[in-house]
């Protein structure tokens, strides 16, 4: 288990030190990735491949034989630094789709507008989040839990629930065909 108190920039498998990406947007890209958003046709395993080497830099030129060690390193990092336990029940989140709600409540709790950092560890990020109060993406979370449970909303919810559905209700991946669809479009415009 990775020490609580510190910031891993790196990755010790085997007795190697080997460079990891650890800025909250370069694993939003990973999480991107690992979830299918960023290529739905990739399986399981494609996208564990390709999230290890958004990951690790110099994973080129890692030894196959450590790769499980360094799945497993990515996993505890991404859940900063535990073990990340299964989750009942459809998410209630999308970090995608969810951004402009996350970043508001984010730079609330920073006090800033972390996207203008430079640069901003994912555990230092995972800190800001927990740390969102009462907002528009508590709201939003709260009412998606109501929903997926089958409880009733209260009248302002069912309201806001109306008013900002787009926003409360989670989209699945696009479909290789609307992704198709959506290349031969922007090709057109080009």
């Amino acid at each position: 288990m990775m020490r609580a108190w510190g910031l891993p920039r790196q990755a010790e498998l085997d007795g190697v030190r080997y460079e990891i990406r650890t800025d909250y947007r370069d694993i939003l890209e990973i999480l991107r990735w690992l979830g299918g958003r960023a290529d739905p046709e990739l399986d399981a395993g494609g996208r564990w491949y390709v999230a290890m080497r958004l990951f690790y830099p110099e994973f080129a030129a890692m030894p196959q034989e450590i790769w499980p060690r360094a799945t497993e390193f990515l996993t505890e990092f991404l859940a900063a630094g535990h073990r990340a336990a299964a989750r009942l029940g459809p998410p209630l989140m999308d970090w995608q789709q969810d951004a402009p709600l996350i970043a508001a409540g984010i730079s609330r709790a920073a006090g800033q507008d972390v996207r203008t950092l430079p640069y901003l560890h994912w555990w230092s990020f995972l800190a800001l989040f927990d740390a969102i109060g009462e907002g528009s993406f508590a709201t939003v979370v709260a009412i998606r839990d109501k929903l997926r449970r089958g409880k009733r909303l209260e009248n302002w919810e069912l309201d806001y629930y109306r008013t900002h559905r787009e926003a409360v209700e989670l989209r699945a991946p696009a479909s290789a065909e609307e992704n198709a669809e959506k290349q031969r479009l922007l090709a057109l415009l080009q």
